[in-house]
């Protein structure tokens, strides 16, 4: 049995990666790096989008019944976008980042910084499987990675919209630390969480909400990403409900 802290020691490294790039980028903002940041932000942005493809690509792994990952998960989007649209999902998210920024005495463009950089730390394969790993074997390789981008991520952001972005760290050691305490009780049920297919389909609805987000970073839509969270819940109970027709 693993203890509280080898299970969530990924998400603490990630805690404190968030909050030093946030730092770091707070100090360093100036003439130089305002220079150079919108062309970081589109650095961010196109990977953002390679990243998500490769994602995605996890749906053409999964198979339930006569249905394929990419049916599935149009399923689980539409679901959770209506479930998301419905209850106001991005507009209570929003108002959140804007009780931070009241509470805190943020300023300029807090609760926007706080809103993607959670979204953006937030829905990933390595938060996902990493989470698991985490949890399941104390393995933290691959959450101590998407530390490294997250803070790296964290400079560039907080550059631009100020200390809201480090206050992403809440969600992220919210969701990375429940899913890594979880995780032990799905051992018997997922020996091999890299290669399980409900993991995998919530891989690629992830990856397609990534993409939207690697969109809103480019400013070529403004995609309603936090809408489509209940759609990462969905997605591995329509492919259970799919698998159990075949």
């Amino acid at each position: 049995m693993l203890d509280f802290w080898t299970k969530t020691s990924g998400t603490w490294i990630n805690i404190f990666a968030i909050a030093l790039g946030t730092f770091l980028g707070l100090i360093l903002r100036g003439r130089f790096l305002s220079q150079v940041l919108p062309i970081l932000k589109q650095a961010i942005g196109l990977i953002t989008m390679f990243v998500s493809i490769n994602m995605a690509n996890s749906l053409l792994k999964v198979k339930a019944g006569v249905l394929d990952g990419v049916i599935l998960s149009l399923i689980a989007l539409i679901i959770g976008g209506v479930i998301g649209e419905l209850s106001q999902l991005e507009k209570h998210l929003e108002s959140v980042g804007d009780w931070l920024k009241a509470k805190f005495k943020g300023k300029g463009k807090f609760t926007e910084g706080f809103v993607a950089a959670s979204l953006l730390f937030c829905i990933g394969p390595m938060a996902i499987i990493g989470s698991l790993n985490n949890g399941l074997t104390g393995d933290n390789n691959l959450l101590a990675l998407k530390s490294a981008l997250d803070g790296f991520i964290s400079i560039v952001f907080a550059s631009t919209y100020g200390i809201g972005v480090g206050f992403s760290a809440l969600p992220v050691g919210l969701y990375q630390g429940i899913m890594s305490v979880l995780a032990g009780n799905l051992a018997q049920s997922l020996p091999d969480p890299a290669n399980a297919q409900p993991v995998l389909i919530i891989t690629g609805v992830g990856g397609l909400m990534l993409l939207g987000l690697g969109l809103n970073l480019l400013e070529l839509a403004k995609v309603r990403v936090a809408s489509f969270l209940p759609a990462l819940a969905i997605a591995p109970l329509v492919y259970w409900l799919a698998d159990s027709f075949k």
